[in-house]
């Protein structure tokens, strides 16, 4: 298989997870609602936020629209990246963790544009897909994060404590990939 295909291939299997993954937990459980998946330390616990890491917001309505634009160059600058390295034939593991790193962030995109328009709310009852009051308006939807590992919880204080989804793993394990691999990711020029 090319690296072009395989790039392809990695982009659109991870956004179907990503994408499957979300609309499951938001047509199925409540916000809040959570399920113990392995002993105490792997649960979906369904939550929502404005598109930023562990929910922090600026700017409010502007802010969002900023960052979900921001967020749509950024993938254009990772789509002419992936290309570039394509071109040069680079590792595959390169390629792969650069697909990684852009269907994540076109998963979380996906959710930050059409959520709003696509879903009721969540709060005090199950979403509804293509519902006809939805809860939002086109780039102001609100991202779905369901992935949480409390490592440890006591009584103040919570060994990891983020709420993720997919396309926040994948845009982690691309990065992991391209540390492991920064010589053939990002090579001295001569």
């Amino acid at each position: 298989m090319s690296k072009k295909n395989i790039a392809i291939f990695t982009v659109i299997l991870a956004i179907l997870i990503d994408q499957i993954s979300k609309i499951y937990v938001k047509t199925h459980f409540q916000l809040g609602e959570e399920v113990v998946v392995f002993a105490d330390w792997f649960k979906i616990h369904f939550t929502e936020n404005n598109g930023m890491a562990w929910g922090f917001e600026f700017g409010g309505r502007a802010g969002k629209l900023f960052l979900t634009l921001f967020r749509v160059i950024a993938v254009s600058g990772i789509i002419y990246w992936l290309w570039q390295t394509i071109k040069r034939q680079a590792h595959t593991a390169v390629v792969i963790a650069i697909a990684l790193v852009l269907a994540g962030a076109i998963g979380n995109i996906i959710d930050s544009v059409f959520y709003g328009v696509i879903f009721d709310t969540s709060y005090h009852n199950v979403a509804t897909l293509f519902s006809d009051k939805p809860y939002g308006e086109l780039f102001y939807g609100k991202v779905v994060d369901m992935l949480y590992f409390p490592m440890y919880e006591g009584e103040s204080f919570t060994f990891f404590n983020a709420i993720f989804n997919g396309a926040d793993t994948w845009i982690s394990i691309g990065v992991f990939l391209l540390f492991l691999f920064n010589k053939q990711a990002f090579p001295k020029e001569e």
